[in-house]
C-alpha cells in the first residue's frame, strides 16, 4: 500500500489520512484501489508471460464488496465464492456467472439451486454426496472440479492448512475417495469432469508447496489414468505483515512452479492444462489499512500501558484468533520518545488486542489516530456485531480521492431483523 508520510502526516496516494478520516469517521477501513489494481495485473503478467491458457480468480472470500466486485471485473478477474451471499453479491455488482467457480465443503441444496440456477461457470466439488446432489437439482450440464487433498503439509498456522490428508476439505488422492468421485462424476447424468482443484493452505512463503503438490498430483494422474483439462492450484500467496514475514515472490515462484508444470507435463506425455490460480490475501491485504481513534490510555506503574482504541475484536479478529501480529503506527508522527504499550479494543473480553508491546509515541493522547497496515483482508469479511459494535465504514482511495465502498453501519441495522 502506498502509505506515506508527508510532513509527518500519514498519507495514502497522497492523501491525508487525518482529512479521510474527518469526512469518514474511525474505526474506517481504507483501501488504496491502485494497490489492488495493481496486484491483479502482476498475476496476469507473470501468468500471460508463461504462453499458458489461463486465469485468475479472486478469492472473494479475503474481502467482498460491489464495488470491489466491479474492480475485478475491469482487471479481468474471475471469481472463486464459497456461500449464497457472496454469489450473490457477485450477481449483483454485475459480474458474469460463467467467470464464478462456487466452492464450499457443506454446500446446502438451497446453495446448490441457486448456483445451478444463476448458471456460473464450475462447481468445486468437495465430497462424494455432493456428486449426487448436484446431479438431481441439475436439468442441464454442469462442469465441475472435483477437490482433491493431494497430502501436502505446510508451514503455516494449523487452522490455516488445507491441503493435508487430515481436513475437512476435498478428497484424498491416496485412499482412494478421490477416484471413486471422479467415476460417480463421470457416471452422473448431467455432471462434466473438467479437471481437479486442491488448495495447500494460506500464507505460504516459497514456491516449495506448491511444486511438491504438482508432483503429488500428476503422479496419481498418471497411475490413475485421469484426463484433467483444467488444474486449479489455488492460492495462499503470503503478503509482509510485520518486519521479518516474507512475501510471497510472485514473478520468481511462478516461474519455477510453470517450469516444473510444463516439465511434468512432458514427462507424463500429458497436454498442458488450463491453469487456475486464487489468490485472495495477496490482492486484498496489504492493500488495506485500518484507522482507529485513540481513547483511554491505562499506565500500570513498572507493569503495563494500555492504549484503547474505538475498535477491536469486532473488526480484527485475527489476533485474537491466530495471534496474528501487526504493525500499528501514528497517523501524524512525532519526535517524542518512543514507549511500549498493548494496543487494545474496546470489547469486553481480555483477548481484544490489536498488538502487543508495540512501539509507539511516548506522548500519545486521547483524540490522536493510529493505522493499523495489512488489514484488507479477512477483516471486514470476518467483522462481527459482538457487544453490539456497528461494522466500520469501507473507502476506497484512488488518484482523484477517497470514495465510499461500503457505509458504516447504522443503530437501526443492528436490530433491524428483531421482531418487536
Amino acid at each position: 500500500m502506498t502509505l506515506k508520510y508527508l510532513d509527518d502526516e500519514l498519507t495514502v496516494n497522497g492523501f491525508s489520512l487525518t482529512e479521510i478520516t474527518n469526512n469518514y469517521g474511525t474505526p474506517l477501513f481504507v483501501y488504496d484501489e491502485n494497490e489492488i489494481r495493481h496486484q491483479c495485473r502482476k498475476y496476469h503478467q507473470v501468468l500471460a508471460d508463461s504462453s499458458l491458457d489461463y486465469s485468475v480468480s479472486y478469492a472473494s472470500k479475503a474481502f467482498t464488496s460491489v464495488q470491489l466486485i466491479q474492480l475485478l471485473k475491469e482487471e479481468n478477474m474471475k471469481l472463486d465464492v464459497v456461500s449464497q451471499g457472496e454469489l450473490y453479491t457477485a450477481l449483483k455488482a454485475g459480474f458474469n456467472p460463467e467467470d464464478i467457480h462456487f466452492h464450499g465443503n457443506n454446500k446446502t441444496e438451497e446453495e446448490i439451486k441457486y448456483a445451478l440456477d444463476a448458471g456460473i461457470g464450475l462447481i468445486v466439488v468437495d465430497a462424494l454426496d455432493e456428486v449426487t446432489l448436484i446431479d438431481e437439482n441439475a436439468s442441464e450440464s454442469v462442469n465441475v472440479l472435483l477437490r482433491i487433498n493431494p497430502g501436502v503439509n505446510v508451514d503455516t498456522h494449523e487452522y490455516i492448512q488445507t491441503g493435508q490428508e487430515d481436513s475437512k476439505f476435498g478428497l484424498s488422492i491416496h485412499n482412494g475417495s478421490a477416484k471413486a468421485a471422479i467415476q460417480n462424476i463421470i457416471q452422473s447424468d448431467h455432471l462434466i469432469f473438467k479437471g481437479v482443484h486442491y488448495h495447500l493452505g494460506s500464507q505460504l512463503s516459497t514456491e516449495s508447496p506448491f511444486i511438491n503438490a504438482l508432483e503429488a498430483v500428476y503422479g496419481w494422474l498418471y497411475e490413475e489414468s485421469i484426463e484433467i483439462d483444467i488444474l486449479n492450484m489455488g492460492g495462499g500467496y503470503g503478503v509482509k505483515y510485520v518486519e521479518g514475514d516474507t512475501r510471497f515472490p510472485v514473478e520468481a515462484a511462478f516461474n519455477d512452479i510453470i517450469e516444473r508444470l510444463k516439465s511434468l507435463s512432458e514427462t507424463y506425455q500429458r497436454p498442458l492444462p488450463h491453469v487456475m490460480i486464487e489468490p485472495g490475501r495477496s490482492i486484498a491485504a496489504e492493500a488495506g489499512t485500518t484507522i482507529y481513534e485513540v481513547g483511554m490510555i491505562k499506565d500500570i506503574p513498572d507493569i503495563s500501558r494500555y492504549v484503547s482504541i474505538d475498535g477491536g475484536m469486532s473488526d480484527h479478529i485475527r489476533t485474537p484468533l491466530y495471534d496474528a501480529e501487526y504493525e500499528v503506527i501514528p497517523v501524524k508522527r512525532t519526535q517524542n520518545t518512543p514507549a511500549n504499550a498493548h494496543v487494545v479494543g474496546k470489547l469486553c473480553e481480555s483477548g481484544d488486542i490489536i498488538g502487543k508491546n508495540l512501539t509507539l509515541p511516548g506522548d500519545l493522547k486521547r483524540g490522536d489516530l493510529l493505522a493499523v497496515k495489512t488489514t484488507g483482508a479477512y477483516h471486514y469479511s470476518m467483522a462481527s456485531n459482538y457487544n453490539q459494535m456497528r461494522k466500520p465504514a469501507v473507502v476506497f482511495v484512488n488518484d482523484n480521492g477517497a470514495r465510499t465502498v461500503i457505509k458504516r453501519q447504522t443503530l437501526d441495522q443492528l436490530i433491524e431483523n428483531d421482531i418487536f
